[in-house]
């Protein structure tokens, strides 16, 4: 009988044993801690390089047919969108009509961008994604960008710094 409880009690952990692997896995925590926040501001970074492209796109697609005709442009306008949220409504095409078998009057429609991406750096998400974005007139100084009549230009509202010691804000 004393066998069997002698081999019981050598089954276990010590808490000694227990301690030292609690204090090993809090090193490693507290280690890996800056890398994770390093892997995390990348991957936002990585998202706003992809939004500030597919919305510079839109901007330039939206130039792109008022100078070809397809979108209307009055008189003294510089061909720019108004504001962001045109690039993602269903836009008439100037002259175009629907043809084919279900002809009717129905005008022919486009559409820039399905869904305006929103500035990953901003924090509220109950803020719609055109307001998350500093927007420049093609009036305004590129060394002074103001809003204006028209849009642009885009760029972060962040007023943090990136990775590679660079505003968000000049992206």
């Amino acid at each position: 009988m004393i066998r069997r409880r002698n081999r019981h009690l050598a089954a276990g952990f010590t808490l000694i044993e227990l301690m030292i692997t609690l204090a090993l896995v809090g090193v490693i925590a507290w280690a890996s801690l800056p890398l994770y926040e390093v892997t995390s501001t990348r991957a936002k970074e990585a998202e706003l390089r992809q939004a500030l492209r597919t919305i510079r796109a839109g901007l330039d697609a939206y130039k792109a047919a008022v100078e070809t005709g397809k979108l209307a442009r009055a008189s003294g306008e510089s061909g720019y969108p108004p504001s962001l949220d045109t690039l993602t409504e269903s836009l008439e095409v100037v002259g175009k009509r629907d043809v084919g078998l279900n002809a009717s009057l129905t005008p022919e429609r486009l559409v820039i961008l399905r869904r305006l991406p929103r500035d990953p750096f901003f924090t509220d998400i109950a803020v719609p994604a055109a307001q998350t974005w500093n927007t420049r007139s093609y009036g305004s100084r590129s060394d002074d960008p103001q809003p204006g009549a028209d849009v642009f230009d885009v760029t972060s509202k962040s007023p943090r710094v990136g990775l590679d010691g660079t505003p968000y804000a000049n992206w």
